[in-house]
């Protein structure tokens, strides 16, 4: 999910931005400092979208540098358990598929790539053994996430696309198709009856 975060923090500018103006100097080292930046409670910081307040420089002996307390507003994307993700397939293994999110990867096991018995074939895709559907490498996808493990830097996202509307697209579109046309062929064996009850009076 994104999120529009505001926060107020002590912004140390390294003294190689002093000879800008201190709210560039501000932006310039949040960029620095908020790249690739992730925390748990906060999420995957995307940018930094202002700078709305600086207030005055605080010099703390032994460090050559300037402290400012500064508010800001951070654009970033958190992810949260039961959420619905849109990305593409960036990698293909023999144990399940990795899902570029954007801003992050998730990991979907190859038993929770769809509602079949899924193979791993030589030509580097995921094949099931009835619906004979496969997924590769370069395939957008919606799934939903149902694992999130914060060991390590970057959280681990488990992903399923084995529920109603999730999957490769092309396969969402295959079944709504098909859902369509049941529904017609079931709302015309239904008027079929009610004409042949009618006609029985």
């Amino acid at each position: 999910m994104f999120y529009l975060t505001e926060v107020e923090d002590y912004v140390r500018v390294d003294p190689k931005l002093f000879g800008l103006p201190t709210v560039e100097a501000v932006t310039n080292q949040l960029k620095e400092t908020y790249k690739d930046y992730y925390d748990k409670e906060m999420g995957k910081v995307i940018g930094i979208v202002e700078v709305i307040n600086v207030g005055e420089g605080v010099i703390i002996p032994g460090d050559g540098a300037t402290y400012y307390i500064s508010t800001f507003k951070l654009l970033v994307w958190k992810p949260e358990l039961q959420e619905i993700v849109y990305g593409s397939i960036s990698e293909i293994t023999n144990f399940g598929a990795f899902i570029d999110l954007g801003v992050m990867r998730g990991m979907i096991h190859i038993s929770q790539t769809m509602d079949d018995y899924v193979s791993f074939s030589k030509a580097n895709s995921l094949t099931g053994k009835s619906s004979k559907r496969s997924l590769k490498q370069g395939d957008l996808c919606l799934a939903r996430i149902v694992a999130i493990s914060h060991k390590g830097a970057e959280p681990k996202i488990g992903l399923t696309m084995r529920q109603p509307g999730l999957g490769k697209l092309e396969w969402i579109k295959e079944d709504k198709i098909k859902k369509d046309r049941e529904a017609k062929k079931a709302a015309k064996a239904e008027e079929k009856a009610a004409k042949a009850k009618g006609g029985k009076k």
